[in-house]
Order: C-alpha cells, then sequence, then structure tokens
C-alpha cells in the first residue's frame, strides 16, 4: 500500500499543477508527510483535513485535460476529409 506522500506526489503530476502552484504543491506533500508520522491521532486528523482542502484547491487549479475517445477521432477525421474535399 502506498504512503499518502507518494499517493499524494502522484496525485499533483497527474493533475499537473506542480509548476502552476508550486507551493500548495509542496504544502500537500508537507501535510501527507504529516500524515504518514507516527505521531496523535488529533494531529493525523488536523493535517488530514488540511491535506483535503490543499488538496481541493490543486484539483480547482488543474488545467482542464483534453480527452478524446474514438468518435471524436472519427468526427475529426471525416472533418478533415470534408476540408481537403472542399480543397479539391
Amino acid at each position: 500500500m502506498a504512503t499518502n506522500v507518494e499517493a499524494t506526489a502522484a496525485e499533483i503530476a497527474g493533475l499537473r499543477v506542480g509548476d502552476i502552484a508550486p507551493g500548495l504543491a509542496q504544502l500537500a506533500l508537507t501535510l501527507a508527510a504529516s500524515v504518514d508520522e507516527k505521531g496523535g491521532p488529533t494531529a493525523k486528523a488536523n493535517a488530514g483535513r488540511e491535506l483535503r482542502a490543499v488538496m481541493e484547491t490543486l484539483r480547482k487549479l488543474a488545467p482542464v485535460a483534453e480527452e478524446s475517445d474514438r468518435v471524436d477521432e472519427l468526427a475529426k477525421r471525416r472533418e478533415d476529409g470534408r476540408v481537403r474535399a472542399r480543397r479539391a
């Protein structure tokens, strides 16, 4: 099972927000490390709550991913074919 630091780092990388908000990304990793450390449950709960809030903010800052599926690809190819046909 991955640690909170590993899971948080993977999510930050997937969101591609490390360059957009490096301070928040580092704060998230620090909070995740606090959750992973041995210590009192109250401190872990507080760090976890703050981590959740920081990750929510990072998710809002993430660039919109352009996802395409097979239908989108076929529609684009069809439109490209129409453009080429008009030029001919």
